[in-house]
């Protein structure tokens, strides 16, 4: 059974930055489409960015443009989400989804993702 595990979550304040990690048991995400969504309570989970399963192409939610960069490092085998210039509305839960693929496209809507996190805790004070 694959399991997805998130990590990095935290209380910070606005301006700061915070990294945020997924890796995996059971399966290694090198075959996988990767993204990370977002979540508060009362609203729809929301896109915020996706890897290829190569790295090759990235994209993000125009709200974190220019602030967040996803990555992944092969030989450790895991995804991230670099995190900076912080601001209150990025607060929310944050959950990394994988979809095991032979193609290198993106993905951007949650329902085209068959494996979650649990998900991580993202505070930002202003």
């Amino acid at each position: 059974q694959v399991q997805l595990v998130e990590s990095g979550g935290g209380t910070v304040q606005a301006g700061d930055s915070l990294r945020l990690s997924c890796a995996a048991s059971g399966r290694a995400l090198s075959g996988a489409a990767m993204g990370w969504f977002r979540q508060v309570p009362g609203k729809e989970r929301e896109f915020v960015a996706a890897i290829s399963r190569d790295g090759g192409k990235t994209n993000y939610v125009d709200s974190v443009k220019g602030r967040f960069t996803i990555s992944r490092d092969t030989a450790k085998d895991t995804v991230y989400l670099q995190m900076n210039s912080l601001k209150s509305e990025d607060s929310a839960v944050y959950y990394c989804a994988a979809r095991w693929t032979l193609d290198y496209d993106l993905r951007y809507r949650d329902r085209e993702y068959g494996n979650w996190g649990q998900g991580t805790q993202v505070t930002v004070s202003s």
